[in-house]
This record gives structure tokens, sequence and C-alpha cells, in this order.
């Protein structure tokens, strides 16, 4: 975290210290290494895939690229950022195991720093099928796009791309249209996008750079058309050459659509980042309160303390205490509604609200979730959602105490709250808790997922378990016998199925979140959403809907 962003200011003598937060973390534990030791193997499937994805289309691909003179899309990302600066990739196993995507579905995109720019960076894969756009290529660019105008992040796109994957067109075109509304509506809310274009960008590929707010073309190297040569034949019968239908050149010169012609690649980034640098970008949110502290323990410790196994509980103070600066933390209501834990912290100097699930959801831990996010939003203070959460409590005494309306206060006020969520998912994310603690449906402004993660309606042998009472309910109306053997092979069917679709490479392939983050790197993670969601005002809402009491 070298970057100016994420330092903090000098801290007053005079503000009071929050207390720190003690542990009972023992490394030598047994729960603790085996929970290591599964967190490791997790970690290491993702990062084979990782690899996978970054390998772009494969080594004849990349070889090619490569005798062409030109830099890999991922070298262009590297040039294009301030020296040790950081880039936080999102969604990098989009597509992952989908038929008809690649892991990355064929775009880079992350957030990094550009002449001192905190900005919205991606790059289109050009050694995979010449950068056409796949169909989960299409829902990552909408993503990227959202967290660009959420979070008021100027964009700066690396572009080489054969339009659309012609095949598959069906489940593009119509969605793909949102790719330049936004661009331009992003241009309109006076946040910029800079286009550099680096080889031939047909079709679809065309319209980003006619859209963007400023482009740079490679000389003798990008061409941006509607149509190529062969098409244009075809449809006019008009004989056409690529560079006159649309070089670099005649872009520059001629159309307009070009507003600097670049030497080469390392030109063309030169050219990037000097248009980043007079921007003159202004931050509307505020900048770090305090000086940075490091937290008192090693947050190598995390992998150890996330559980393997979701049926065993760990202490979200710990985890909070390996996250936030100083190891410090002021609770909220301590006594009451213990299994949401809620209070505030500093992270790499900024304040924060922090919302962890320390046990299933009761109705004394919603209506006090639903009061501290108020609080949040009275004194504009981000929030930050830690998941491990079963759901709501059920059963009779609690249906009669109001779990269902208590709740809806909590959903309402996750809901309703305007200052900047960001949200971690550490074990479980089940049925309605998902909603309460600020899933993906509640438009945190980024989500992230730790290795342990499992997301479903509930978990599989739970389903399983309903789908046995339920057909052993049906036969005893009919008055028939239940196949034993038939249950249970539909029952370990499910299991098997629920446990697959409610994996984390699962979730991350589908979007559900901006990508699997390794435990460690959770505080930097936060740091660097928080710093890029203040490029916009924080402003809390006090507007609220209905509270059922």
């Amino acid at each position: 975290m070298s970057t100016s962003a994420l330092r903090g200011t000098q801290l007053s003598s005079n503000v009071q210290q929050f207390p720190v937060l003690p542990t009972k973390v023992h490394p030598k534990d047994e729960t603790f290494v085996s929970n290591r030791e599964a967190n490791l193997e997790v970690l290491g499937k993702v990062e084979e895939l990782l690899a996978k994805a970054r390998a772009g289309g494969g080594p004849k691909y990349v070889e090619r690229h490569k005798n062409a003179g030109k830099l890999l899309p991922r070298e262009r990302v590297e040039l294009l950022l301030d020296r040790d600066s950081h880039f936080l990739e999102l969604c990098p196993l989009a597509g992952y195991d989908i038929s008809g995507n690649s892991p990355g579905a064929g775009n880079i995109g992350g957030i990094g720093v550009v002449s001192g720019v905190e900005c919205l960076i991606t790059a289109t894969e050009a050694t995979l099928k010449g950068g056409a756009v796949s169909e989960y290529g299409v829902l990552k660019s909408h993503r990227l796009a959202e967290i660009a105008e959420q979070n008021r992040l100027p964009a700066m796109h690396l572009v080489e791309s054969a339009g659309a994957d012609l095949p598959n067109q069906s489940k593009i075109f119509v969605p793909g249209g949102r790719t330049f509304r936004d661009l331009t509506r992003r241009s309109e809310q006076r946040v910029p996008t800079v286009c550099l274009v680096f080889g031939s960008s047909t079709a679809g590929g065309a319209y980003i750079p006619g859209m963007s707010d400023y482009t740079v073309m490679v000389k003798q190297q990008a061409q941006v058309y509607l149509a190529g040569p062969p098409l244009v034949k075809m449809a006019t019968g008009e004989e056409t050459e690529h560079e006159e239908l649309g070089g670099a050149e005649m872009h520059s010169k001629i159309s307009g659509v070009s507003d600097y012609l670049a030497e080469d690649e390392a030109d063309a980034i030169r050219l990037g980042r000097e248009i980043m640098a007079h921007l003159n970008w202004q931050k509307h949110g505020p900048m770090p309160a305090r000086e940075v502290e490091p937290p008192l323990y090693p947050s190598e410790d995390l992998l150890g303390i996330a559980s393997a196994d979701l049926r065993v509980p760990f202490d979200a103070r710990e985890v909070i205490a390996r996250i936030v600066d100083g190891s410090r933390f002021s609770e909220f209501k301590p006594l009451y509604g213990n299994t949401l834990i809620c209070g505030w912290a500093f992270l790499h100097g900024y304040p924060v609200g922090i919302l962890a699930n320390n046990g299933v959801l009761f109705s004394e831990s919603a209506n006090k979730g639903a009061q501290f996010i108020q609080l949040c939003n009275q004194n504009d203070v981000p929030l930050i959602f830690l998941q491990n959460i079963s759901g709501f409590m059920v059963g009779k005494k609690y249906e009669q105490e109001g779990i269902i309306k208590n709740g809806a206060k909590l959903i309402n006020a996750v809901s309703n709250s305007t200052v900047p969520a960001i949200t971690i998912m550490m074990g479980m994310s089940y049925g309605a808790g998902n909603y309460a603690m600020c899933g993906r449906a509640y438009d945190p402004r980024f989500l992230f997922t730790w290795p342990s993660h499992r997301i479903a309606v509930m978990g599989g042998k739970q389903l399983a378990g309903v789908l046995e009472i339920i057909q052993r309910g049906a036969a005893a109306k009919k008055g028939t016998q239940v196949d034993e053997k038939q249950l249970e092979m539909m029952k370990k069917m499910l299991e098997m199925q629920i446990d697959n679709d409610s994996s984390p490479l699962f979730s991350t392939a589908h979007l559900w979140d901006d990508g699997i983050i390794d435990p460690r790197h959770t505080r930097d993670v936060i740091a660097i959403s928080l710093s890029a969601a203040l490029n916009a005002k924080v402003e809390g809402s006090t507007s609220w809907g209905i509270f059922r009491h």
C-alpha cells in the first residue's frame, strides 16, 4: 500500500484511542492447523486457475502476438500503472467452467493508479479469439462499468478487440449495448474515459474508442472500423484497404475519431498517462482521518481462524482484530444481540462501521444492526460487512416474537443505506442472512469472498433433509411406502449439486462476487476498495422505509 491515497494524516494527541481487542488464537491448536491447511489447498486451486486466466489464449497465440511486435495485455497494464502502486484485479475468474467462456472472460479489469489518479483499468485479452467478447465478457464489463459509475472512477480502456464472438451473438448482442450506454452516461456525469487502441477494433470494438472522451491510436497498428474490408465488399461492393478504411493515421488526420496518434505502444501509454495527469482529478470523499497503525496480530492467522468446516463457528472479533488499525475496536451494544457484532474502527486511517456475524440472527441482533446502520449513515461512515451467516432463527417462539418484522428492519436499513458498503464473505452466506448482511443484490460497492465461503438458500445436507421430509409426508398422505434407495440417491445427488453450486469457484465464475481473495490480504483489499469508493461524495441517508413495530 504505497500510494498516498492510503496514507493517514497525523493523529491528534487529544483523540481518544479505541480499546484493543484481545485474542485467544493459538497457532499450534489442532483446529487452527487443519483450517490453515484446508484454506491453503483451496487457494492453491484458485492460483492455478488465475495462472490459466493470465495465460490468455495459450502459448501459440501469445507467441504470435509477441512476434507481431506487440506488448501482451497485462504488460500494457503494468506499464500504465504508477511505479510501486497497487492494482486490485476484479472478477479475475468470471466465466470459469461455463461453456463458451474462459477464466477471466477474455478481459482484464481492476483498480489501479495512473499519474496519481485512481482509475478503473480494463484491457481486452487480444491473444484469446482476437479479443472477441464472450457472454460473460459482457457481464463482466457491465460489473466493471457499475464500479466506475458508483465510485466515480475515471476509466482507461486498453482496446484490441474483434467485437462480439459471433457464434454466440444471441447471448451478447442485446445486453452488450449497455456497455456503450454506461460509457456515455459516465461522460455526462463528468467521469471521463480514456481509450488506448493497440490493434484491430471492429464492430462493437469500434464504438468504445468512438464514445470515449479521449482516444489514442497506435500508428500502423490500430485499426478501427464498423466493418472490415471483406464485409464492406459484401455490403457495398467497394474495394478498400485496412489503413484507408480505419487506420490510426486516417482517424487522426481525416475522420477525427482519434485525438492522439502514438508512434508505438509505449508512446500510447505515455499519452494515456499524460491525459490522466491533466485531468487534475479531485476526490469528493474524505481523506484518511488518522495515522495508519498496523494490526497488533499477524494477518497470517486468518488462514487458521476461518473454519474449513462451516458447522464449526469462529469468533468474528478475531478477524476484526487482524484487519483494523491497531486492532482497536469500539463495540456498539456489546451486551445486546451478541450474535451480530457492531462497532467502529479505523482501517488504513479511514473510519468504518463494522457488522460481523457471530452466530444466527435473532430479533435482538437484527434490531441492533438496523440502529447501527442508521448511526453510521447519520455520520457518513462507510460500512464493512463480514458475513458468516446461516440465516435468521426459526421456530414457533421466534416467529411469535416477530423475527420476520425485526429481520425486515435490518434488511430495510441495508437497502436504504447510502454510505459506501464493502462486503467480505468469510464463511456461510445462507438464506435471508445473505440479504441482511449486504449480499450482491443489495449493491455493496465491492464484494469479495474467502476460499472458505459457501452461498446458497441453505446447506446441501439441510436441503436434502427438507426434501426427505417432504417426500415422506407426501407418501404418508397417499398411504404408500417410500422407496428408500431412490430417496437416498436423490438426497445424495441434490447434496452434491448444492455443494458444487454454493462453492466459491461457482460463485465467482457467475459474478456473484468481485473475486476470491486470500484472507491474509483482506485488510489491503478493503483499504483499496475504500479509497476507490471515496472518489465519490459520501452522504448517509436520513430517509428509511417503514419499520414495522
